[in-house]
């Protein structure tokens, strides 16, 4: 795909690499044409430091044939390879292809070593230093970048350590978020709830379910308005792993606690989202790196 605006760009650059080229090609057969004229004392006539005078030499000819080659490479190089605006080249040649091509080949290559992986049971890989020192690897450099080198998160990234899992945590689901991603929605609830005041109610009745501070008679008063949110995260509030609504009676907070925090989340809603690793990791590799975050949960992470 080509990254111009429009066509004509790609008519000037290789236009103007072109010119280029050739003005220096043009430059050279000038420069080999023009016949030096010696003076007596063969010098430019140019003197530094008293004595020091400019020979008035031509330049070497296995000089100027250096230069020609280097014309020559140029023009032969643009016409292999992209260089010359939107034209790719008669080799095909791109860095995405070259990128395909490693990553393909490196996949190839590591395919023996996680064969035995592929059929072994998360809790055995788990227990496998081998496969875990595998895992710490995949994740660092697929997942670290979120949840953090010591998997714990932070504010809008789930700690993968605590057991507390919006869509489950069974090796299964597991593999199932890191192959296919997750998409997290809570629409905005305010016109559901009622007033602004209602909303500062539920916020503190959505508080007052994992014992967190909050304002006891307006979570009274926030009790019945709830059930605005009970079709996600339940009467009782313990959520739906199935939804991936999260359980508020546990005292974890993905975005931040306290009633302002809340009342946001509630007028505004969120949107969260974690990639699919399908295209980057093969199918073995992913059942390594979910054993290794299921270990994280289950006291068996490799140290």
């Amino acid at each position: 795909m080509s990254d111009f605006f429009n066509y004509f760009w790609s008519v000037y650059i290789a236009a103007v690499t072109l010119v280029g080229i050739l003005g220096c090609f043009l430059l050279l057969v000038l420069v080999a044409r023009k016949k030096v004229i010696p003076s007596t004392d063969n010098t430019t006539g140019h003197v530094w430091d008293e004595d020091l005078r400019e020979l008035n030499n031509p330049m070497p000819k296995w000089w100027m044939g250096l230069f020609v080659i280097t014309v020559i490479f140029g023009l032969a190089y643009l016409a292999a390879y992209p260089g010359l605006g939107a034209f790719n080249g008669k080799l095909g040649w791109s860095q995405y292809g070259a990128y395909d091509k490693e990553m393909e080949k490196a996949k190839t290559d590591l395919e023996p070593m996680y064969a035995k992986f592929v059929s072994m049971p998360t809790e055995e890989m788990a227990k496998d230093p081998q496969a875990m020192a595998i895992g710490e690897r995949l994740f660092m450099n697929n997942c670290a970048q979120c949840h953090g080198s010591d998997a714990r998160g932070g504010k809008s990234f789930p700690n993968l350590t605590d057991g507390d899992w919006l869509h489950g945590g069974t090796p299964e689901k597991i593999k199932e978020t890191i192959t296919n991603g997750r998409i997290g929605v809570m629409p905005p609830m305010a016109a559901a709830v009622g007033t602004a005041d209602d909303v500062r109610n539920v916020a503190n009745y959505a508080l007052s379910l994992s014992g967190s501070p909050h304002d006891a008679v307006r979570a009274s008063l926030g009790k019945s308005k709830f059930v605005a949110c009970a079709a996600c995260h339940g009467m009782d509030g313990k959520g739906n792993p199935a939804l991936g609504a999260p359980n508020l009676t546990d005292d974890i907070w993905l975005h931040g606690w306290g009633e302002a925090t809340i009342v946001n989340m509630i007028n505004n809603g969120k949107h969260n989202e974690m990639p699919a690793q399908k295209d980057k990791l093969t199918e073995a590799q992913i059942a390594v790196l979910a054993s290794y975050v299921w270990s994280f949960s289950n006291g068996q992470a490799q140290k």
